[in-house]
């Protein structure tokens, strides 16, 4: 069942989320899947620097991880974004980001948006081209880690995208 966007609202993770989180990341056929324990952790951890939008029943049908990068703390690294396969096309993850990253300004005093998107994912490069679009913020595209930096296999380079100063 769809709900409504009146339907939806954007909160916190809390651990009990963390099997939602996972399945939704499995489901996406997009992101590297992480265990299972780590989104309980995440979960647990990163719940202040994360979001989740809820269904009318409460339920988890996107979520948003990040974290503040210890070396540059006015920075919010994006992890992972995913909405259910039922829910996307409706703007969520823009809906989630553009959430996450006003609550995080406000608490942390953000002022710089970073992520890593593997060459061809064409819904990330929209999702954060158009978040920068809308803060009027330039973006700043860099190769992260080559291919050959991954150690379990094939893995496409990660290109690391710098966004900001934040305009909000």
């Amino acid at each position: 069942m769809t709900a409504t966007q009146a339907d939806l609202h954007i909160d916190r993770p809390t651990v009990a989320d963390g099997a939602a989180l996972w399945r939704i990341a499995k489901d996406s056929n997009a992101l590297d899947l992480n265990s299972s324990y780590s989104y309980l952790l995440w979960c647990r951890d990163f719940s202040r620097t994360s979001a989740v939008v809820r269904d009318e029943r409460g339920e988890p049908v996107g979520f948003v991880t990040g974290y503040m990068r210890p070396e540059r703390p006015g920075t919010l690294l994006v992890w992972q974004v995913a909405v259910d396969a039922a829910q996307r096309g409706r703007g969520l993850a823009a809906r989630l980001l553009d959430g996450l990253t006003a609550r995080v300004a406000e608490e942390y005093g953000v002022t710089e948006v970073e992520t890593t998107i593997t060459p061809g994912n064409t819904a990330s490069e929209r999702l954060f081209t158009s978040y920068a679009e809308r803060h009027g913020a330039p973006v700043e595209r860099t190769v992260l880690f080559e291919t050959g930096d991954f150690p379990d296999g094939p893995h496409d380079p990660e290109v690391l995208y710098r966004i900001g100063p934040l305009g909000h």
